[in-house]
């Protein structure tokens, strides 16, 4: 039985941060429990930008540096082999959005190579992965999903998609790297989990190398895993599950209202924890078919997750499991896992600034929608401070 709660460590949590990063994501955090600043702070930002106000120092002193690694993946060693020095693992993330060219689709894709071969030769990458959109128009994937005939032109386009897809699954599996592939709007997701089923039934014949992301505010993700789960064993592949709470809720209740038809989404936060913790469980109950990659920030589920692995008398090191979050975000989680020796990764973007900020609002977006999150944050934050504080107060006075 876990007895003890290993995520109140905040020394363990904040080691690596210093006194002025620990005041930083302080201030940052308090002002995203605001949720009006977030707001005005989104737009001023927006704004800024469009008119190419010189901004992009701020934004990189305060949020960039609290959420990114840097602007490329040279800035991003020190950090990764700081993280690794306390058996945490990292992901480079290249989070630049919103593109819409087949050249700049074709870039991305070269980039994410690259990635899936410095994740090779880096010990402590242990993944890589990439945005379904960030490597073809989000309109595409849209009709694909939603069965529209395709004209000649963009059956062309599709392929070459498919291809980019199939370039980067088939580099990871004869690198041995694993590799997953982000879950977006379930309106362009259908196409997006059909591929990457495609991808699982070619390349995870032996181990379990490419992943799909299921977000779990989607009441039909336990059944879709369930019915992946019997194709996977009757066809001879197994299954690579990256699961999540996702990202996209506002969205796609304003779209399901707007449009008429029943919302993709679990009724609310407690559904959704449920539906969380029952795909959770279903995976580590089935580790002989399904690896899983826990993509969470609550407390909660992953208290669960480490119940499930004592109960079962795994090792808290068991290569098909895997804990997330995202960088600048839960240290107490990750830290205290890796400290305790559980597999433990943070996923860390990096990017030009100014290409980053699409990235950097919607984690701002997210912290704010989250109940309880920030606040989370916050007070362990607060209690690292005031431990120092006490450090210091004693180191004086025996001086």
């Amino acid at each position: 039985m876990i007895r003890k709660k290993i995520f109140n460590n905040t020394k363990a949590a904040f080691k690596l941060k210093s006194n002025a990063e620990l005041d930083r994501a302080l201030f940052l955090f308090g002002l995203m429990n605001r949720q009006t600043f977030v707001k005005i702070g989104t737009f001023l930002t927006k704004f800024s930008l469009k008119l190419h106000l010189p901004v992009e120092t701020l934004i990189k002193k305060t949020i960039f540096e609290q959420f990114c690694g840097g602007v490329t993946e040279e800035d991003c060693k020190p950090v990764t082999k700081e993280m690794y020095d306390e058996n945490l693992h990292s992901i480079l993330d290249y989070s630049v959005e919103g593109k819409e060219t087949e050249a700049e689709f074709d870039a991305a894709m070269e980039k994410k190579l690259s990635l899936i071969d410095y994740a090779k030769k880096s010990e402590e990458i242990t993944f890589a992965m990439f945005k379904p959109t960030g490597i073809g128009r989000f309109e595409i994937w849209e009709k694909v999903s939603e069965k529209i005939s395709l004209t000649d032109d963009e059956k062309e386009e599709w392929e070459r998609v498919k291809k980019r897809v199939d370039s980067l699954c088939n580099r990871a599996y004869e690198l041995k790297v694993r590799l997953y592939a982000d879950a977006e709007e379930t309106w362009m997701q259908t196409a997006a989990d059909d591929l990457m089923e495609e991808m699982m039934r070619k390349y995870n014949k032996e181990e379990v190398l490419i992943f799909n992301t299921l977000q779990c505010y989607r009441w039909d993700r336990l059944t879709y895993l369930k019915d992946l789960h019997e194709k996977g064993k009757a066809e001879g592949f197994k299954i690579g599950a990256k699961i999540v709470r996702g990202a996209y809720m506002e969205k796609e209740n304003a779209r399901a209202k707007k449009m008429g038809y029943p919302t993709p989404i679990c009724e609310n936060k407690e559904a959704t924890d449920v539906n969380f913790n029952s795909v959770l469980s279903y995976c580590l109950n089935h580790l002989e078919d399904i690896s899983v990659f826990i993509g969470t920030h609550n407390e909660v589920s992953s208290y669960l997750a480490l119940q499930i692995i004592e109960d079962k008398g795994l090792a808290i090191d068991d290569d098909r499991i895997w804990f997330s979050q995202l960088f600048g975000m839960s240290d107490h989680i990750s830290y205290n896992l890796a400290r305790k020796g559980y597999n433990a990764v943070k996923l860390v973007p990096f990017g030009p600034v100014r290409d980053v900020v699409p990235y950097l609002l919607r984690r701002a977006e997210e912290n704010t929608s989250v109940k309880g999150q920030t606040g989370r944050e916050l007070s362990l934050l607060r209690e690292e401070r005031k431990r120092r504080k006490g450090d210091e107060s004693v180191k004086y006075a025996r001086e």
